[in-house]
């Protein structure tokens, strides 16, 4: 039997939750002990006894909820629970940790096994990002239309135009599944659609999937440089898997943007493509720096719980179930699993992360040798 904690979420406004009570019921019917922090699961629309119901305990605070073999989260720990994480636990949520020196410093001091969602990888594919990258995607043309609204400091335009007046510009950053949900919102409202990629074949599959309706462009610093200045909406839409997000648009560029365009930056818990972005929260969600308006909310899923826990669990129940069974064994006997696995035994251990901090990978060496 797994004993497991499920802490409420933290991060401003963030209303998502671990687990289910249907995937707490899942696994207390597979024999594990699920304690559920109280009113974790309220932002989700699931109540402390709806989690009774499923098996689970509500304990009263976050440090019971913690105290757990595993540990299953949805965003990052933040400053406040690194009191919380210790050896021998096991922790499984969403890292970034490219992004994220001192949570990257603080998971090696402690001696957990952190696992990460968004690095679990099978067949070059990202099972427990995608559900996500789709709702963020689609999330970023929904914000970014509003908050191109007048009133919200945006240039007053309608993305779909109406008979005798031009539809807005939408310019996507990346056809991956966050560009390609951008993409799908967009061309429903009746935008004008541009798609950036440096993959060819990614490239192809779009047209097969738009046709007309959209422009896919190859990616390079000249097509961008003409294209960004005309966007009323920019959404960067990057992915390289546990690296930080290449820069694409400088805040040179950023500056020839006609006055109250909108950039949302989905990359942005990867460190973000444009230069000007920085993350901001559900709370204060936008600013304005050279005239442009700004969105950088890293959790944007967090504004859907509803809709995102249950989208999120059906992809994670499953990694969850085996770690739930087998502990960190589960590792040898799921490969995709194993990938997920980011710091293990006081060390660095992802190496696509180890690139990006190669002086905690010397500084975990020397403490191995010592």
């Amino acid at each position: 039997m797994m004993q497991i904690g499920v802490p409420k979420e933290i991060k401003d406004l963030e209303f998502r939750v671990g687990l289910s009570p249907n995937s707490v019921r899942v696994l207390t019917d597979r024999g594990h002990s699920i304690a559920i922090e109280t009113s974790a699961g309220v932002g989700s629309g699931f109540s402390d006894r709806d989690y009774q119901q499923a098996g689970a305990t509500i304990v009263a605070d976050a440090q019971a909820a913690w105290d757990r073999e595993l540990v299953i989260k949805v965003k990052e720990p933040l400053a406040e629970e690194y009191q919380f994480i210790r050896a021998g636990q096991l922790l499984f949520t969403y890292l970034h940790l490219a992004a994220n020196k001192p949570l990257t410093e603080r998971l090696i001091d402690s001696g957990v096994t952190a696992i990460a969602y968004e690095t679990v990888e099978v067949n070059r594919s990202f099972p427990l990002l995608a559900p996500m990258s789709v709702i963020a995607g689609r999330l970023s043309v929904q914000f970014g239309a509003r908050f191109l609204e007048r009133q919200q400091g945006g240039r007053g335009v309608l993305l779909g135009g109406i008979p005798g007046v031009a539809p807005g510009k939408v310019t996507i950053l990346g056809g991956g599944v966050v560009g390609t949900e951008a993409a799908k919102i967009a061309v429903g409202m009746g935008a004008k659609v541009q798609i950036f990629d440096i993959n060819v074949e990614r490239l192809s599959y779009l047209e097969a999937l738009f046709g007309s309706r959209v422009e896919l462009l190859y990616s390079n610093a000249a097509a961008i440089e003409a294209a960004v200045p005309d966007a009323d909406l920019l959404i960067g839409a990057v992915l390289i898997p546990g690296k930080k997000a290449p820069t694409l648009v400088n805040r040179s560029l950023v500056a020839r943007m006609r006055p109250g365009s909108v950039i949302v930056d989905v990359a942005v818990d990867q460190g973000g493509c444009i230069e000007t972005l920085r993350p901001t929260s559900h709370s204060q969600p936008t600013y304005i720096e050279s005239g442009v308006v700004h969105y950088g909310v890293p959790n944007m899923p967090g504004a859907v719980p509803w809709t995102a826990t249950q989208a999120l669990n059906n992809s994670t129940l499953p990694y969850a179930s085996e770690l739930a069974d087998s502990g960190i064994k589960a590792l040898d006997k799921n490969p995709a699993l194993a990938m997920g696995l980011n710091v293990n035994n006081y060390q660095l251990v992802h190496p696509v992360v180890k690139q990006v901090f190669p002086d905690l990978v010397a500084r975990t060496a020397e403490f191995s040798l010592a």
